[in-house]
Parts: C-alpha cells; structure tokens; sequence
C-alpha cells in the first residue's frame, strides 16, 4: 500500500519534516518514492510547503494519508479540493 507520510530530518532538538510518498512497509526515514513537501514542526501548519499538483494526484490514486499530514492537508485546502476532485470523477462515470 503506497502512503502519504512525514519522514524525520534535522537535529536533535530541532526536528523538521519531509512530506513523503512511499510503500507503507518501508522505514520512516527509508526509501521514498517521491518527496511532494516539508514543513517545520516548531512552525504552525499553516506555513508549510507542498506540492498541491503531487499531492492530490496521488490522493486520487488510493495513496492513504497518515493523520498528520492528512490534518495538515485539511489545513492548507488541499484535501477539500481532493474531496471535489474525487466528487466530480465519480460523477462524471
């Protein structure tokens, strides 16, 4: 199963976090199959970066989201768009 998960970067004491696509298998800071942001966890979430494009597209594949990214999602407006994406498309059938 392919999720959308946070990986581990940074020091000790001053954690950051990339945003990640990868096998849900593999080691949190493992093999990822592509990287779509990052986001400070000192900072709120509302000053992370991601790529929208990325993000829904693999949404719309099946990708499963853990809970923090999928509140970070919810919080930048991405996953309301996923969620009118994903409405449109079954409409469309």
């Amino acid at each position: 199963m392919v999720k959308i998960r946070s990986a581990r970067i940074g020091r000790k004491m001053d954690a950051n976090y990339r945003i990640v696509v990868t096998d849900s298998r593999s080691a949190r800071d493992g093999h990822c199959i592509e990287q779509i942001g990052h986001f400070d966890s000192a900072k709120p979430f509302s000053e992370a970066v991601i790529d929208e494009e990325k993000a829904i597209a693999w949404l719309l594949k099946g990708a499963a989201v853990s809970d923090t990214i999928k509140a970070l999602l919810k919080e930048k407006g991405i996953y309301a768009k996923y969620l009118a994406c994903k409405n449109t498309k079954k409409e469309s059938k």
